[in-house]
């Protein structure tokens, strides 16, 4: 039903991949690190829970491998994580993929205050750097949690570019930015001088938005419709952002039981497919150029310069 309502107002399921761009990205955390368990698992408990963030890493980077045309892509990864399992930021790092931040203890945004997020966006950075040896531009706010507030301390941090917008405004947790005013191309939001915005894909018909950057969006939606949204987009900006997270690929991870049963829906619905989701999604847009975000930004800068 809301398929066929969405296609009736213009999402558009024919429109051709070729000469477009596809941004795989991660947002690298564990299970127990969720926002949705904040509630019933506190940080101080964190030492002792699991670890299973880099075995359900290394599936996505072999998810990766197995093709042929090797896609690339960019993991903003949790400084908690990194400091705990530096190996886990080195080997996205040997395979060629970006490494980017996603802070270190995947605190809201709006929770902290301008020192601490300035430290929270340094440390993370300069973390992974040390670890994996090469520069960090990238940063992902937890939850999508950036707001027009904060967005210039991102710049100030030394990064080049921010991914932190999610349009979808239904969603309590997600940050808002005003992007009208600023020059926007290949799915980029010019910010500043050598500042750039680059917003998770949505669907977007007059001022009604569906959700289909990733995520449990990907994870909910039947693979045809997804595929369709992801048409329309390349078709308008002949890029597509999309993301996930490594929980995503593991359907045996530990149940979190006291959680509110939306939140619980919301973390376990169909993990066991993700990973064929998202084989599926390749082979779909093959003729599509997989890439990292700051090789994207490189590409774009190249093209303006030329």
């Amino acid at each position: 039903m809301i398929l066929k309502r969405w296609q009736k107002e213009g999402l558009n399921t024919t429109a051709s991949a070729e000469n477009s761009n596809i941004l795989l990205s991660f947002d690298v955390e564990d299970w127990f690190q969720v926002e949705n368990f904040r509630a019933c698992i506190s940080r101080d408990t964190w030492d002792t829970r699991e670890l299973r963030v880099f075995g359900n890493t290394q599936k996505i980077l072999d998810l990766l491998d197995s093709f042929d045309h090797t896609p690339k892509a960019t993991f903003f990864i949790l400084g908690w994580v990194a400091r705990k399992v530096p190996e886990l930021v080195r080997a996205v790092a040997e395979k060629g993929h970006e490494v980017a931040s996603h802070g270190y203890h995947h605190d809201l945004v709006d929770t902290l205050d301008r020192r601490r997020f300035l430290e929270d966006l340094r440390y993370s950075k300069h973390l992974l750097e040390d670890i994996s040896g090469r520069a960090v531009n990238g940063y992902r706010a937890p939850n999508f949690s950036i707001s027009q507030d904060t967005i210039h301390l991102v710049k100030e941090a030394g990064y080049r570019y921010d991914s932190s917008y999610n349009s979808f405004g239904s969603h309590g947790r997600y940050g808002k930015l005003d992007l009208s005013g600023h020059r926007k191309y290949s799915g980029v939001v010019e910010m500043g001088r050598d500042f750039y915005e680059v917003p998770v894909s949505n669907f977007s018909l007059g001022k009604k938005v569906l959700p289909i950057g990733g995520g449990g969006y990907f994870r909910l939606f039947p693979f045809p419709f997804f595929r369709s949204g992801m048409r329309s987009v390349l078709d308008r900006d002949k890029t597509f952002v999309f993301y996930a997270h490594p929980w995503e690929f593991d359907p045996d991870q530990p149940r979190v039981t006291d959680a509110p049963r939306s939140f619980r829906f919301r973390h376990y619905v169909n993990l066991n497919s993700t990973a064929m989701k998202l084989s599926k999604l390749i082979q779909s847009f093959a003729s599509s150029r997989f890439t990292t975000i700051n090789s994207h930004l490189d590409t774009l800068a190249a093209l303006k310069g030329a």
